[in-house]
């Protein structure tokens, strides 16, 4: 039976929020052999991860944690329980992709998941390699052509994956109920600083080294290109490619900071949630950006937290602006 249902209007669907699946997982080819139904149960766990944020779920080491049974996971996706089983089974580090690390509690107690990074560094040894000046740029088989400007290709391998479940133990609890709060939406910040003080790791923390924190900041700036289409932004706003390297440098900033908090809004916000909303920005979100921060004729006593924050509170404010716009046009 097919359901009479209304269009959306003007600016209405920003008033709904949505489960997001990541890109890059589309778009990967190391993710092509992970099945949609898998990459959408992944997807509902990074939402649950907000949960644990605000919970202060996380270990001894400051690792963020979930609880999601097999029974959310068949009340959510509506398939049945062996499909479900095979679904965790698909996303676990033991016999699958590794976007998730199941470790049971015991004595009756969720298995606590551990929802990985679904970023990658590329590959060094099959990055396309810069070319020397005045000379063409060297076209192989090997070698895929881009659309994005200063990033380098990236070639990936595939590994098939076909480890099954053999035998399933349901992980009972009850279920944690999602709850989703609005930040501020306003975009002045007068703070001095938009980092606190850097804490001290936990014990048994391993710190990373220089080269761990270039590949990190190289993967999520491949990531943030990506979702933003830094190519076509470039192409179209050429005398704004240093406003827009600014804006990717800081959101790179952000996401490879060492520091458990940011300041965004004059509050102190989890890195996690931060984190979280840049990598939903896309090309739209950088537009209204640059316009609203051209419109600004205010002194701004510090560019970079207000900068920060304009970033942050994008998506939510993106959504009235242009209907402020549209009323103000039409009066």
């Amino acid at each position: 039976m097919s359901l009479e249902l209304a269009y959306f209007y003007g600016s209405e669907a920003e008033q709904y929020s949505f489960y997001r699946i990541p890109k890059v997982l589309l778009t990967d080819q190391r993710y092509k052999n992970v099945s949609m139904e898998a990459k959408v149960l992944y997807g509902l766990m990074l939402d649950r991860m907000g949960l644990s944020v605000r919970n202060g779920w996380l270990d001894s080491e400051g690792r963020v944690y979930i609880y999601f049974t097999l029974e959310d996971a068949l009340a959510m996706l509506g398939c049945g329980k062996d499909k479900a089983v095979r679904l965790f089974k698909e996303l676990d580090k033991s016999g699958g992709i590794g976007l998730i690390e199941r470790r049971k509690q015991g004595q009756g107690k969720p298995t606590r998941i551990y929802v990985k990074n679904f970023t990658l560094p590329p590959d060094p040894e099959k990055c396309m390699p810069a070319p020397a000046p005045g000379a063409p740029p060297e076209q192989t088989s090997e070698i895929p052509k881009s659309g994005l400007l200063g990033v380098s290709d990236v070639l990936t391998s595939e590994i098939p994956k076909s480890a099954l479940l053999e035998s399933r133990s349901p992980d009972c609890g009850k279920p944690a109920a999602n709850k989703t709060d609005k930040n501020k939406t306003e975009l002045s910040d007068t703070e001095l600083s938009i980092h606190p003080p850097t804490p001290t790791p936990p014990p048994g923390r391993r710190q990373r080294s220089a080269k761990d924190r270039m590949d990190q900041m190289d993967a999520y700036r491949a990531l943030i290109h990506e979702n933003i289409s830094y190519g076509e932004l470039i192409r179209e706003y050429p005398y704004d490619a240093d406003l827009i390297d600014g804006y990717v440098e800081l959101m790179v900033e952000v996401c490879c900071t060492r520091r458990e908090t940011i300041r965004v809004n004059q509050e102190d916000l989890p890195t996690a949630v931060v984190r979280s909303r840049f990598l939903k920005l896309d090309r739209e979100h950088i537009l209204y950006v640059m316009e609203a921060m051209q419109r600004n004729t205010t002194q701004v006593a510090n560019i970079r937290a207000y900068t920060l924050s304009a970033l942050y509170n994008a998506p939510v404010t993106i959504g009235q602006y242009y209907t402020a716009q549209v009323s103000h046009d039409m009066a």
